[in-house]
């Protein structure tokens, strides 16, 4: 059941805890949570496919202090709002343009950007719902699940397997900047050893969101960093969007990518429901490993790595149109696209440039245009991605990506 989207609904994420200085700390937050890829389908009795939010124990932590963040990190043009035991961080610029972020989830839940008429433009798409298993969603907060906006969806693992991690909680780093010129909020994460740091750093300007990861390892191992950023871009319908510049850009159709808070319709791949439904069943066999990550000794899944590779071998290609119409189902991780493309939606008359920085791929994800809940599925989803190649960080060396996300109607 849809609702209407307010911004200051929020997951029920485990909230940091207060501290007393500008760094909270978050090295006592568990690693164990799991993450995007820990997802499994299952069929119901319509012989529909499923894609259920991950489940999440409840684990207590103190509540955010509203107070003390306002007190700390005033004068920057960010207010704090708290909603139960977490809180919504709220930035706005002086051109008018705004953005909402969720702590201690990190997820984007609004973007509005100013127009050239004066006005703003939502260019976000996020969907709040009733939750059908209270507290135990990890997108749900007293019965209210949240999905789409800007998430992060990754997985760490080193080389000698002793870290398998995914950055789930954030703790509050720092702000920087004013409302004059841009805003900036650094989030970060650690895992449990302390030998692997993610900063994720929320860049707003007049004219773009700017989302950016800087992993740093220092362990005397190298790590593995598979998953995407995942950017639910509002539109009037799939079938009046298009993609602009992707000509020639080789593809690979690909499962879509799971995570907590992405919006996937129940029946995407129905026609192809055969050989998606024995995939993922194979796939569930590997219940804490994702296709895309480190290989396996069980022999179950080799049998699912290979038939992903038969059937991956069946679905790659080339880009054909440099105009593309986003009307039809899709999903695929373009590995040769152009660090920059546009979004063209004509129902609204508005685009947005998408550009990524230092990943390889391009994860683009069409729900299609025949949905009775028309709203709820009226986005596209983009990632910059690194999920056929994933990223290695050497021993005690540090890693940068990320999105941007240009409004050029300013």
């Amino acid at each position: 059941m849809s609702m209407a989207f307010s911004p200051f609904l929020l997951p029920n994420f485990s909230p940091l805890s207060t501290a007393s200085a500008k760094h909270i700390d978050s090295s006592s937050y568990p690693s164990s949570l799991p993450s995007f890829s820990f997802l499994q389908l299952y069929k119901t009795n319509s012989n529909k496919t499923e894609f259920p939010v991950p489940k999440v124990a409840s684990i207590p932590y103190q509540p955010i202090n509203v107070d003390y963040l306002e007190e700390e990190f005033s004068g920057h043009g960010v207010i704090f709002k708290g909603i139960g035991d977490s809180c919504v961080a709220k930035m706005e610029l002086e051109n008018g343009s705004k953005a909402i972020m969720m702590l201690p989830s990190g997820l984007i839940t609004s973007y509005k950007a100013s127009m050239w008429h004066g006005g703003t433009v939502e260019l976000l798409q996020a969907s709040v719902s009733e939750s059908e298993e209270k507290n135990e969603g990890a997108a749900a907060a007293a019965g209210v699940a949240i999905q789409g906006g800007v998430s992060l969806a990754f997985d760490c693992v080193s080389e000698d397997e002793q870290v398998s991690w995914s950055p789930t909680n954030w703790a509050l780093h720092d702000i920087r900047g004013n409302p004059q010129q841009e805003i900036q909020v650094q989030l970060i994460s650690t895992d449990s050893e302390d030998k692997v740091e993610i900063k994720y750093v929320i860049t707003l300007k007049e004219d773009v969101l700017v989302s950016e990861l800087v992993v740093s390892n220092s362990k005397s191992s190298s790590l593995q960093l598979t998953g995407s950023i995942l950017s639910h871009l509002t539109v009037s319908s799939p079938d009046a969007t298009y993609a602009v510049g992707l000509e020639r850009s080789d593809f690979f159709s690909r499962l879509p990518i799971l995570s907590s808070f992405g919006i996937i319709p129940p029946d995407f791949g129905l026609k192809n429901e055969s050989q998606i439904s024995k995939l993922w069943q194979q796939m569930a066999q590997k219940t804490f490993m994702p296709v895309w990550g480190p290989k396996t000794q069980n022999d179950d899944g080799n049998e699912a790595e290979r038939n992903q590779r038969e059937n991956e071998e069946e679905m790659e290609g080339e880009e054909d149109d440099n105009y593309k119409h986003l009307r039809d189902q899709m999903s695929r991780i373009y590995t040769s696209a152009p660090t920059d493309f546009t979004i063209i939606d004509r129902g609204r008359r508005n685009s947005v440039i998408v550009g990524r920085d230092g990943f390889d791929e391009l994860y683009m994800f069409s729900p299609g245009s025949s949905h009775e809940d028309y709203g709820k599925y009226s986005y596209i989803c983009v990632g910059q991605s690194a999920v056929l190649k994933p990223v290695i960080v050497g021993p005690n060396e540090s890693w940068r990506g990320g999105q941007r996300l240009y409004n050029p109607n300013l």
